[in-house]
């Protein structure tokens, strides 16, 4: 397939910069009829007996801002990635003026750079005193994706309510439409909830840049599925009842351990790059956030609605529907 085939043009004025309010009052467009709806009347729209699914990583503080040794310059790392208990992948700027050696004071965080950039990505040393996420959370920012420009008032409403195990570079955007009153009234139209954990990276919002979608690489993320969460979707597949996933990243999870019909509880690494010709093992409903052109965020969607993807992105942009991060959402019903 041509990386060509998953482009759009997406204007400006159509990337969200900032969160709906309140929470649930988002746009929400059923995909099955075209239908316009607000993300509070999901529970409505599903069927008593669904199964969500939701990713409950959080978002962490990973932007940190220093002053380089000597000189004083300052320096910025984004951490991506955590190697070992001290040593993680981070994105550093300016990477052209960081090498091996070069150490970096960031408040109660002291970082040491291990080699040379690449792509202005390195692998960083931290060190600190106490606990290194403790004071990873007392340095450091929530970041934000790229294309945002506004700042937030409330650094929260980047993290999902339902948020718990700290590990994510980026949010599961659909998570952030859920309220607390919300998820009361899926309990009451019987609606059950399950949750997974993926730890989100910065390559969710890189394009794909090869000539074909095969040729791209997709990126490696960590993730968990625990015990009751596979017995609550096993339980579900086998009743004949709907698995309903919350974002990409719990279709991937989902995907990624249940490609036998069965989720199997485990920890691991995902690197499964969902196009279309797809088979869904485990997701039969997916909610998402409408995706970048390019991007195998949009190759996952296009495997879920077929050809019939790009006029609902039409649609979409034609409604004003909000865009990406901090914009509207949709149900697919496959």
């Amino acid at each position: 397939m041509l990386t060509a085939e998953f482009d759009y043009e997406l204007p400006e004025s159509a990337i969200a910069q900032v969160p709906a309010e309140p929470r649930d009052g988002s746009r929400l467009l059923r995909t099955e009829d075209r239908s316009d709806h607000r993300f509070r009347d999901l529970p409505n729209l599903l069927m008593p007996g669904d199964l969500l699914v939701l990713n409950d990583t959080k978002v962490r503080a990973a932007r940190l801002v220093g002053r380089k040794a000597g000189s004083g310059g300052t320096v910025e790392l984004l951490l991506l990635k955590r190697l070992t208990e001290d040593r993680w992948e981070a994105m550093v700027r300016p990477a052209r003026r960081l090498g091996p050696g070069v150490e970096i004071e960031c408040d109660d965080l002291q970082a040491v750079i291990e080699d040379r950039p690449v792509d202005g990505i390195a692998t960083v040393l931290l060190k600190s005193a106490g606990d290194p996420e403790e004071a990873i959370a007392r340095t450091g920012t929530v970041p934000l994706p790229p294309y945002i420009n506004v700042p937030l008032s409330e650094p929260e409403r980047y993290q999902t309510v339902f948020a718990s195990r700290v590990g994510s570079a980026a949010a599961p955007t659909a998570g952030l439409h859920f309220t607390a009153a919300l998820f009361d009234d899926l309990r009451v139209r019987g609606i059950e909830t399950a949750t997974v954990d993926l730890e989100v990276g910065l390559d969710t919002f890189r394009p794909i840049a090869t000539h074909s979608v095969e040729e791209h690489r997709i990126h490696t993320e960590r993730f968990r599925v625990s015990e009751a969460t596979a017995q609550s979707i096993n339980a579900a597949k086998a009743d004949g009842r709907r698995v309903v996933a919350v974002g990409t990243t719990a279709v991937r999870v989902l995907e990624t351990t249940g490609a036998g019909g069965r989720v199997d509880p485990r920890e691991g690494a995902s690197d499964l790059f969902i196009v279309p010709g797809h088979h869904f093992a485990i997701v039969d409903v997916l909610i998402t956030n409408f995706h970048a052109p390019r991007s195998s965020l949009l190759c996952l969607v296009a495997a879920m609605l077929g050809p019939s993807w790009r006029k609902i992105y039409e649609t979409a942009l034609e409604r004003g529907y909000r865009f990406l991060s901090f914009g509207d959402a949709m149900l697919i019903e496959s």
